[in-house]
């Protein structure tokens, strides 16, 4: 039996339609804007100024505090600002713009397509390598791995789990990159095992990624200590907790992390960022992003710098269709609307996702109906329906005993909904109503 998690979840229609499409290089735009806020915690400070000359993997901005990461250059050039400019979140935010000059690359980073083994850096020396390199959780959350791969005192590691799961609809970034870097990925799982000092590693992958099972399993079969296990087609299987139920049978306890239960979860693409980093001194300036859509003309997955405008990516498919109703960052769950097309793609930019009209625009909210049915769906057992009236009323003390702050953003209420109620938007709302007071009162 295949295995998976068992509280809440669903299976939206998948529309994978880029799963056939190969890694393209799309071509290096004449500019980048890079935001110096990519990741979670305090965003970068410039250590450049305009007129500057920069070359393609140069630090352009130094992490800031313990739960920050390092911006490179994604291209060679000349800084040409350093100002506000709107970016996926739709507000204006620190950037910093770069008139690309040629491709030059510095000349320690290895552009050769050799694979590299290479496994005498000390656990302490992988980390610093992955710090400098400016790694971050590229599944979506955008956590800095190095403070992920600090283990806490009092802690221990016991289990390396990769997330090869990709369960958000219409996403095939991760697909691609296990089948055209399969070997990179595990030569990057066994330096995240040294880093962590555990001696196991699981690998979970649905089985709608035949192809990927089949590939990785073949190129770990003579390999102690990493295992390939095919799991059940189940949305959202590749949050974190619910990957760690299906794969171990572990609940991470509510305001707890994946290490307290011995546990440290790595999605394939910021694995294979950090072989990249520790073999081949190559920062994280570019990343594999799915561009699809029904009405896309070629939908496919590119390897993008950083900085690269949307609308050179949906070019590069096709062109916009003329019944574009949306276009969004990342996939229909759990992605966000953009409302410009010049922002640019950041390290958790997986996915741009083109909706046609017709499927794009909200139906009228009807009256809770007392269904149950987001109660059932919810993965992490919460109860949406009162977490959204809470936050309707701004019961800030009862969203925080209410466990709000453990919803997952997944989504699942609100694609269940028979009411067509907004969910998770009044339930986003509340966390973050609800952090702000903890920080606040944490001050």
């Amino acid at each position: 039996m295949l295995k998976t998690f068992l509280k809440g979840g669903v299976h939206p229609p998948e529309n994978k339609l880029s799963n056939k499409s190969k890694i393209k290089d799309l071509p290096v735009p004449q500019i980048v804007r890079v935001p110096v806020l990519q990741h979670l915690g305090s965003p970068a400070k410039p250590v450049v100024e305009p007129g500057n000359q920069v070359k393609a993997g140069q630090l352009i901005a130094k992490n800031e505090g313990y739960v920050s990461s390092n911006i490179h250059s994604p291209v060679s050039g000349k800084i040409a600002k350093i100002d506000d400019f709107i970016d996926s979140s739709g507000y204006k935010r620190k950037a910093i713009a770069i008139n690309t000059e040629g491709d030059e690359w510095l000349e320690k980073i290895d552009r050769s397509k050799d694979h590299i083994n290479e496994f005498s850096f000390s656990p302490e020396e992988i980390i610093n390598k992955i710090l400098e390199a400016g790694i971050v959780g590229l599944g979506g959350a955008t956590f800095p791995s190095h403070v992920k791969l600090n283990i806490p005192r009092g802690k221990k590691a016991e289990y390396l789990i990769v997330n090869g799961v990709e369960c958000e609809p219409y996403l095939t970034a991760d697909h691609a990159l296990m089948l055209e870097h399969g070997e990179e990925l595990i030569t990057g799982i066994k330096l995240l095992k040294k880093a962590l000092k555990v001696d196991k590693a699981l690998i979970g992958i649905e089985n709608n990624k035949p192809d990927a099972i089949k590939h990785i399993s073949a190129l770990v079969k003579n390999t102690d200590g990493i295992d390939v296990y095919a799991l059940k087609i189940k949305y959202p299987q590749g949050g974190e907790k619910q990957l760690i139920k299906a794969l171990l049978n572990r609940e991470v306890p509510s305001g707890e992390l994946p290490v307290d239960v011995g546990v440290v979860a790595f999605n394939v693409g910021t694995t294979f960022a950090v072989y990249e980093a520790v073999q081949k001194n190559k920062p994280l300036f570019e990343r594999i992003v799915t561009v699809t859509g029904k009405s896309v003309k070629n939908p496919s997955n590119f390897r993008v710098r950083i900085g690269t405008p949307v609308s050179a990516l949906l070019e590069a498919a096709g062109g916009l269709p003329e019944n574009t109703g949306k276009i969004i960052d990342g996939g229909p769950m759990m992605g966000k609307a953009l409302n410009d097309l010049n922002v640019p793609v950041t390290k958790g930019c997986s996915g741009i996702l083109v909706l046609p009209e017709n499927e794009s625009l909200r139906k009228e909210i009807q009256p809770c109906i007392r269904c149950s049915k987001c109660i059932s769906v919810c993965p992490m057992g919460l109860e949406p329906y009162l977490l959204m009236g809470l936050s309707q009323h701004n019961l800030v003390d009862r969203l925080e005993t209410g466990k709000v702050l453990d919803c997952i953003e997944c989504g699942s209420c609100s694609y269940i909904c028979p009411s067509n109620r907004p969910l998770l938007d009044y339930i986003r709302s509340g966390k973050a109503e609800v952090s702000k007071i903890i920080r606040i009162t944490k001050q």
